[in-house]
């Protein structure tokens, strides 16, 4: 089958490689993923022995490839081409996401070298959440300090879009709605999990803040602590690096239940009896429900609750319990959204690939 107009799509996360075809049209040709431990091994390996030869059932190159970049910091905002001065500012952004920034340009790098003529662009899940009022977006810091960079930029950006845009279509077919911009809080619950309250398609608030690190209890990251705990420990002689591992990677359900970062197994040890998995289960709700409430006094009200994300998507028992929790809020419509961060990648950047060869003429 030929690939004229298509975009390959890759996304390097912290522990799976996905891979796409979408043609000119955004419908889906090809979708697969791998799984990556970088405690294994190099990525090039895993890429060498599944990327090419998954390709060549193709006919011909596809138009151009479009990466997910998880953290633009304050340089990138939309898709962007990607030129050597564009992979080497990325480069000094990968301590700000080093669990995806540095996989992303590993892969940007590899593509680079097995097809050096393909053109490559990059989106950012940074992105969406450019229109952060600066009330969302600025913390309470010392000015010195703020002048640095130090803000909230949030981050899934590309799939809550996703959400809003599915959601906004939904929304816009449907009759009998209230008049008035839709007020949409979008539930990205996976390995990582954000919040962003979306009002007429734009993110006015979300939970992440200036790393991945902030906000909800995930998988196995904190979430949002005391940073005075963070100095207490530094103070006790933990150095920067154990205490970023310690937050990054043994913190969330897996530091909670002390057996398992995975909602499904924790479901079913809970129902065994597990009280580390019971606390697990509870403290993720607990912070979920804070988040919920936070976002809907941002937005004065509730339209739409959407759940995405492993979690979001297949966990029945949370989609129950939300239900039953959440009557406060008055009316609004619980739905679940399968995440597409892939399709939205090519939309955009096949977009802007477009409009910049339009531009050059």
């Amino acid at each position: 089958m030929s690939t004229a107009g298509s975009v390959l799509v890759l996304n390097a996360g912290s522990s799976t490689l996905k891979a796409g075809l979408f043609a000119a049209d955004g419908h889906c040709l090809w979708r697969e993923q791998r799984s990556w431990q970088p405690s294994s091994g190099a990525m090039e390996p895993v890429l060498d022995a599944w990327l090419p030869a998954a390709l060549r059932a193709w006919d011909g190159d596809p138009l151009l490839a479009a990466h997910r970049v998880v953290h633009g910091g304050e340089h990138f905002t939309t898709p962007t081409p990607l030129t050597p001065a564009v992979l080497d500012t990325l480069e000094e952004l990968i301590s700000l996401a080093p669990l995806h920034n540095g996989p992303a340009l590993t892969l940007m790098r590899w593509l680079s070298h097995w097809r050096p003529q393909l053109p490559q662009w990059a989106c950012f899940d940074t992105g969406f959440h450019r229109t952060l009022p600066p009330e969302a977006s600025t913390y309470a810091l010392p000015l010195a300090w703020r002048a640095r960079g130090l803000r909230r930029f949030g981050f899934h950006g590309l799939n809550h879009e996703h959400v809003s845009e599915t959601i906004s279509r939904r929304w816009a077919a449907a009759s009998g709605k209230p008049t008035g911009p839709l007020r949409l809080i979008s539930c990205h619950l996976g390995a990582g999990c954000s919040l962003c309250a979306i009002k007429g398609g734009r993110s006015v608030a979300t939970t992440m803040g200036y790393t991945p690190l902030e906000g909800l209890v995930m998988a196995t990251r904190s979430g949002s602590i005391d940073p005075g705990l963070l100095l207490h420990l530094l103070r006790e002689g933990l150095t920067p690096e154990q205490v970023e591992a310690g937050l990054q990677g043994e913190s969330g359900l897996l530091g909670l239940s002390g057996l398992s970062a995975d909602m499904r197994q924790l479901r079913q040890a809970a129902a065994a009896g597990h009280d580390g998995a019971r606390l697990a289960i509870a403290v993720f709700r607990h912070s979920l429900l804070e988040g919920i409430g936070a976002m809907a006094a941002n937005l004065g009200g509730v339209d739409v609750i959407a759940l995405t994300g492993g979690i979001g998507e297949h966990d029945e028992a949370l989609r129950l319990d939300l239900e039953a929790s959440l009557g406060w809020l008055g009316t609004f419509e619980l739905v679940r959204v399968p995440a597409d961060e892939e399709g939205l990648i090519a939309r955009r950047c096949l977009a802007a690939h477009k409009a910049a060869g339009e531009a050059n003429l």
